[in-house]
């Protein structure tokens, strides 16, 4: 059985982890902290207001669904005292990155820009078409409280993509009558692949993947209805987390991809 601690317990990726780690035969929720909602009650453990409820309980593995600032702060605490973490919060600097894998050696971290099984696939599928196109642009969706963009998905989509591509077209545009209406690329806006944000009530998670060349169009889109869809993914690394030495990002390793 691994005891878990949920970090964010009180938002709604957050209170959806500590449910389905409570109701999972694997796994126990020993500890929920949100100093938001603290008092509170969440599949039966009373939410705390400090990151030392997961060490008083005895947690092994500790899912973060916070913020970026504190998330950070969180990543230290856990790596000091040998806890593995997961985390779902996004807008992790290659910077933090490199001080996670110099902080996490008595135990691992994995960070997934995107826990949907679906969504993972989606950016592989991309990443293997990329050598075959000459443009590519993404348009990735969310809700209205979303607060980054483009989302981590994204960015990590284009990452991949830029780096399988082959021989790509140069963008035509020589004005934009309207400043953006051409998105955003990496490298400063020199990168081939560009992408657009939306940012709309009514929907959680999408993204769509155009990849064109002479005579052919692909198009690759995955989307999520509901919260639900990203806990298989969820769970998948917390049982897979302790498997996975120092800093992983993303699921792929978990999928054999």
């Amino acid at each position: 059985m691994i005891r878990v601690g949920v970090l964010g317990a009180g938002g709604r990726m957050g209170a959806m982890a500590a449910r389905t780690v409570a109701g999972d035969d694997a796994t126990e929720l020993v500890a929920a902290v949100d100093p938001a909602h603290s008092g509170g009650d969440i599949a039966g453990v009373t939410i705390g207001d400090n990151i030392a409820a997961l060490e008083t309980a005895g947690a092994q593995v500790a899912i973060d669904f916070t913020r970026l600032d504190v998330a950070r702060t969180n990543l230290t605490w856990l790596a000091e005292r040998g806890v593995h973490a997961v985390v779902g919060t996004s807008g992790f600097a290659e910077a933090d990155l490199a001080g996670l894998r110099s902080s996490f050696t008595s135990s691992n971290c994995l960070i997934a820009p995107n826990f949907g099984v679906g969504a993972v696939l989606m950016m592989r599928f991309a990443e293997l078409a990329a050598p075959w196109f000459e443009t590519a642009e993404i348009i990735e969706l969310h809700h209205d409280n979303k607060v980054d963009a483009p989302s981590g998905t994204a960015l990590t989509t284009m990452e991949r993509m830029e780096a399988a591509g082959g021989d790509w077209a140069a963008d035509p545009t020589e004005a934009e009558t309207l400043p953006g209406s051409r998105g955003g690329a990496l490298d400063g806006g020199a990168g081939r692949v560009r992408v657009h944000s939306v940012r709309m009530r009514g929907m959680l998670s999408h993204q769509e993947v155009v990849l064109g060349t002479d005579g052919e169009v692909l198009t690759i889109r995955h989307d999520a209805t509901n919260i639900e869809s990203f806990m298989p993914g969820v769970m998948l690394a917390v049982k897979g987390v302790a498997d996975l030495p120092g800093v992983t990002v993303g699921l792929e390793p978990l999928l054999n991809l």
